[in-house]
């Protein structure tokens, strides 16, 4: 009916007739002009602008899932906490909108015969597993505490965030895309680590004044600035548009593998001066976060690539090191982390109490945990600051050794595969980055639980997104043609530059 409706549109102003397509030309404008004054009067400039840039950013993802993956990274980077400035029953996130539509358009897909095959990978019956046990350990949970509205929703909201696991292996089936989506996680998230450095180093007052700008789409406006144990007289910490400082490091510990691995690539997707800035940009913010999960976790991920593939990172990585123990800007960092790993810092201190509460709880709900609606025992209490314990917790000890095992087994399967590929393919990048990506959230996980946790959503969703695009490489590098066409753009060259020196010869 629609495609009627403009097709006749369509005949209307591009009639023969000059009058007749005038008349249909002046009409279209004086309507628009209605609706775009009706927007601008009744919601405000700043609302309207907004809602019509959603508006055509929504038609965009109903007509592509590339182009929702696009949004999808850019709101997880830039806006990871924003919800609709008005109530719908409730505020959606616009997380929470990007990946309905994501979903809505896959499933459109499915429904009418665009794609016959569901895809699910090796990991698929133990994400599936996952899955399953989150849905029971929500209900066997009520038996703790009565259902919580919001909770349900971001239980739902977890379970989409794992879902989106085998939408974008079915989604994104070829090199090009993989690589447009990689582009747009790198460019995304040097665009957030530009953020949080121009924050960090303008006036503090005129950062709060800019943050609180956000609070139209429900973000907080007090306790904006985050400094080391909450101390005002400590320095500050970066957060970008992510509030919390410890939640960007998690971010950075994604977005600095994948970015560095990209830089060090033969081939890389962009201009390496541009990859050089971003990287750097990056490195700093994670300096700036203060985290130290997260840098335990790059260094990690760094150095099992480095090991695997890129050697002279070693070097670099060795460099940078010696530079922070010898530079006096570096000091209070250095002697931080140093406190950190003997424990006498407070920060550290407290999460040591945290562990031993809660591997109390787990002693006495060791199989299902407690669930996700809080704990039956007046003297303990759920939250700590690491993944698994969290997991264990609230899911048991299944729940966390699940999680665990699909962590270990895309692992095995990344190592298994680059040590397949022959030298210089063109997807030994995204194995990489995508791969050792992972490895790093798994290691900062130890010490940060943000990687499966209700309240932040968005790093959830991008672990889970990290490991499809992970799977993908792994599909289209055991593909024939792409072995065999990467292997012949890679060999002739070589092949090339040997005849020739054998003719000199």
């Amino acid at each position: 009916m629609s495609n009627i409706a403009l097709e006749k549109l369509r005949n209307w102003i591009t009639a023969d007739d000059p009058h007749l397509a005038q008349a249909g030309i002046i009409l279209i404008a004086i309507s628009a002009g209605l609706i775009v004054g009706a927007l601008f009067g009744g919601l405000g400039p700043v609302i309207a602008i907004g809602l019509i840039g959603a508006c055509a950013i929504g038609v965009l993802m109903l007509r592509s899932t590339q182009m929702g993956l696009f949004v999808l990274v850019s709101l997880i980077c830039l806006l990871p906490y924003g919800a609709l400035p008005f109530k719908i029953g409730f505020r959606p996130t616009f997380l929470d909108i990007a990946l309905t539509a994501l979903f809505a358009v896959w499933l459109s897909r499915l429904i009418i015969g665009q794609q016959r095959n569901f895809i699910t990978s090796p990991l698929g019956a133990w994400v599936f597993a996952f899955q399953g046990w989150v849905c029971f350990i929500f209900i066997f949970g009520l038996r703790y505490g009565g259902l919580n509205v919001t909770v349900a929703r971001n239980v739902l909201e977890v379970l989409l965030s794992v879902s989106l696991f085998f939408l974008v292996i079915n989604q994104v089936q070829t090199v090009a895309q993989l690589e447009q989506v990689s582009r747009v996680i790198i460019l995304a998230g040097g665009g957030t680590a530009a953020l949080a450095i121009f924050f960090y180093v303008i006036p503090a007052d005129l950062t709060v004044r800019l943050l609180s700008l956000l609070r139209l789409f429900q973000y907080p406006t007090e306790g904006i600035l985050r400094y080391i144990e909450d101390d005002p007289t400590q320095p500050m910490r970066a957060i970008a548009t992510s509030i919390d400082p410890n939640a960007l490091g998690g971010m950075m510990v994604f977005l600095t593998i994948i970015s560095t691995a990209h830089l060090l690539a033969k081939q890389p997707l962009m201009q390496r001066r541009y990859l050089v800035l971003i990287t750097g940009l990056m490195g700093l913010t994670l300096y700036l976060t203060f985290s130290r999960g997260s840098l335990l976790g790059v260094v990690a991920g760094l150095g099992a690539m480095s090991l695997l593939r890129y050697r002279k990172l070693i070097i670099l990585m060795m460099l940078m090191a010696a530079l922070m123990l010898v530079l006096p800007q570096t000091q209070f960092y250095v002697a931080r982390f140093m406190e950190g790993i003997r424990g006498q810092d407070l920060a550290t201190q407290m999460r040591f109490g945290e562990y031993q509460d809660a591997l109390s709880l787990i002693e006495r709900y060791p199989l299902t945990g407690v669930g996700f609606f809080g704990t039956p025992d007046i003297d303990l209490y759920v939250g700590v600051s690491s993944v698994y314990l969290l997991l264990a917790q609230q899911m048991g000890l299944v729940g966390a050794l699940l999680y665990l095992l699909i962590g270990c087994g895309y692992l095995l399967i990344i190592v298994t595969t680059l040590y397949r590929l022959p030298p210089q393919h063109r997807l030994e990048t995204p194995l990489l980055s995508y791969g050792f990506a992972i490895l790093g959230a798994m290691v900062g996980g130890l010490f940060d639980h943000f990687y499966f946790n209700l309240t932040f959503i968005h790093i959830a969703t991008f672990y889970w997104l990290t490991m499809g695009l992970g799977m993908v490489s792994v599909s289209l590098a055991k593909s024939p043609e792409s072995l065999k066409s990467s292997w012949a753009a890679d060999i002739r060259p070589t092949l090339a530059v040997k005849h020739d020196k054998f003719r000199r010869w």
